[in-house]
């Protein structure tokens, strides 16, 4: 099973729905749950790489800023009064489809197309934030991540909201928790199915059968399972997160250079998903990193958001 298996499907050769009219922001709208991130030197990457190709290292420091933080993926609830404010239309809801996973999609996936190499990817019409398993399926649940939507879907919610999407160094910082150069939210225990509650990951074969083990075989609301350090929810499992950054191999070896060129227009996610298993796809770890087209959109994408000052 190839590491980028679980990963993300990308929608490229979709940039040209990404023309946005200016939103203005509506603060008062949008009820916040942040909490204070305290900044100062911060830890970026890893020297144990664990996915070559991802170039998680080296490990470096640098210094964040104080930042206060939502303490969970942006959720279904709060997504939804950000358009019923402003009328957005996400990515999802102007291309007409996006990628659910096989197992989710009603009815069976058999007479639905895929996406050659990663199956269980499959092209819904009528996927939306608002329909996660298209319009066949139940609503989306307003405890839940927002799911389906592209970079710019976050960028927008996240300047209304009168914050923004992180960089790769806050990220890990923030997901640390303040335990220092650790590969898990929590420390450096590796999760089993015996203690999997700590995060929701894939549990059974993958792509074919998931034991929700942990309680969940889809996305589970933003604020489950126990908080890092510092008070924040499911840094890692559950859904990826849009990041404010392009991906880019933070090296200059050719081989970086390469990876650089081909990943040219792809923005980095943080933190893995439900999708995720240490046998095919290790990237629940804090150094694990992927990237994307950014008007790529699934059922397994998010985001959170971060704010300069206290709500």
């Amino acid at each position: 099973m190839s590491e980028g298996g679980c990963c993300v499907p990308s929608g490229a050769g979709q940039d040209s729905v990404l023309a946005r009219p200016d939103i203005p922001p509506d603060p008062k709208a949008h009820l916040r749950n942040c909490v204070h991130v305290p900044g100062g030197t911060a830890l970026l990457g890893t020297d144990q790489p664990w996915i070559a190709q991802d170039f998680e290292g080296p490990l470096t420091r640098k210094t964040v800023p104080d930042l206060w933080w939502e303490a969970g993926a942006i959720s279904v609830a709060q997504f939804r009064r950000f358009v019923a404010a402003t009328g957005y239309r996400s990515v999802a809801e102007q291309l007409g489809w996006s990628f659910v996973f096989h197992t989710h999609v009603p009815g069976g996936a058999e007479h639905t197309l895929g996406v050659e190499g990663l199956e269980w990817w499959r092209r819904i019409d009528g996927a939306t934030w608002a329909q996660p398993a298209g319009p066949d399926g139940p609503a989306a649940q307003d405890d839940l991540p927002v799911t389906h939507v592209a970079w710019e879907d976050a960028r927008a919610f996240a300047s209304w909201a009168g914050g923004r999407l992180p960089k790769e160094v806050e990220w890990e910082h923030a997901a640390r928790g303040g335990l220092g150069d650790v590969p898990f939210p929590w420390g450096v225990d590796e999760p089993t199915d015996e203690n999997a509650h700590r995060l929701n990951i894939w549990q059974g074969h993958f792509p074919t059968h998931d034991t929700g083990a942990d309680g969940y075989t889809g996305p589970a609301p933003v604020l489950a399972f126990q908080p890092n350090g510092h008070g924040l929810h499911q840094m890692v499992g559950n859904v990826w997160e849009w990041t404010a950054e392009p991906f880019r191999a933070r090296s200059v070896s050719s081989a970086a250079r390469q990876i650089n060129a081909a990943a040219k227009g792809k923005k980095l996610l943080k933190g893995g998903s439900f999708l995720c298993h240490r046998s095919y796809c290790y990237r629940y770890r804090i150094a694990a990193r992927t990237g994307n087209t950014p008007d790529s959109t699934s059922g397994h994408t998010g985001f959170r958001v971060v704010y300069s000052r206290a709500p």
